[in-house]
């Protein structure tokens, strides 16, 4: 395992276990209400991502504690993926550099050869990071369709239906979601059980949440998870793919719409989504009225 944070004196650390969700929760969301204004984090989104099969807890994270509170975390969480969050009235201390090089040690340990995670542009945790030595390797933006904003119907072809998805089509939109995503990024296939653990796995998850396009044949052909977030009152929409020899008919916009309407029936003001530059989604977003409400990098070093 990484060596003993270099931390100040008063704070402590130790693994995390699922139990800590809670607690590393709440460190993020007064980081994200720190650094962009507003929360997005929910319990449900560490709880659905530290049940994955394949993540051991307590193996690829680290705490760090003033007294008995959660201040501050890292983990590594597969690949060359990683996180790490401090509560903005614990920074400048130096607990946000030994992070950093906790994961450096953590990624290189379980045979990565880079790590990186998303930082918000211009924040504390995105200077740190520059000057530690991680580059950019691509940008990401959240967008929000304001309350009050609707975006038009787009017919689909012939034939075509949205709808929720039926619980035995789960498998075909992890397929579908899985396809459309690796395209773009540079990692292994998800198993279904690791994916599933933030779909239908995910606390909280209800039939509705996870929509769909089907041909006229029936087959799922486009899918996308919508959440409802900030107590219920703001949608998510999550996952949000097309299969490929199906694109540029219109079934993404159908199935954003149907989204967006999802989510209000189910009481949200407004929804939301993030892309990032490697998908080149960002005009169709904001052609639909969409507007982004924060842009973050993600920045990362060789170890």
């Amino acid at each position: 395992m990484p060596r003993p944070l270099a931390l100040p004196a008063g704070y402590t650390q130790r693994p995390l276990t699922p139990d800590d969700a809670a607690g590393v929760t709440a460190v993020m969301a007064a980081q994200e209400l720190h650094d962009v204004g507003r929360v997005v984090i929910e319990e449900a989104d560490i709880v659905g991502d530290w049940q994955r099969p394949s993540y051991d807890v307590a193996a690829s994270s680290v705490g760090v504690l003033a007294g008995d509170e959660l201040v501050g975390y890292a983990e590594v969480t597969g690949g060359d993926r990683g996180d790490a969050a401090v509560h903005p009235a614990h920074r400048g201390r130096g607990i946000g550099t030994a992070l950093a090089r906790w994961m450096q040690e953590r990624a290189r340990e379980g045979g990565a050869t880079r790590v990186g995670m998303p930082v918000p542009v211009g924040s504390d945790g995105d200077r740190l990071l520059e000057a530690l030595g991680y580059e950019v390797r691509w940008h990401s933006w959240e967008l929000t369709l304001p309350e009050g904003a609707t975006v038009p119907d787009r017919p689909l072809p012939e034939g075509y239906a949205v709808r929720a998805a039926r619980p035995e089509e789960t498998r075909a939109v992890w397929t579908v979601v899985e396809d459309a995503f690796l395209e773009w990024s540079d990692r292994e296939r998800r198993s279904f059980a690791d994916w599933d653990s933030g779909v239908t796995r995910r606390p909280g998850f209800e039939p509705w949440n996870l929509r769909v396009v089907v041909d006229p044949a029936g087959e799922v052909v486009a899918a996308a998870q919508v959440l409802l977030a900030g107590e219920g009152t703001e949608g998510y929409v999550d996952k949000l793919a097309t299969r490929a020899d199906l694109r540029g008919r219109g079934l993404a916009q159908a199935l954003l719409v149907d989204a967006f309407r999802a989510a209000r029936e189910h009481g949200a003001v407004r929804s939301q989504l993030s892309t990032d530059s490697r998908t080149g989604a960002l005009g169709l977003y904001e052609r639909v009225g969409m507007v982004v409400t924060s842009t973050w990098v993600n920045r990362v070093i060789d170890v």
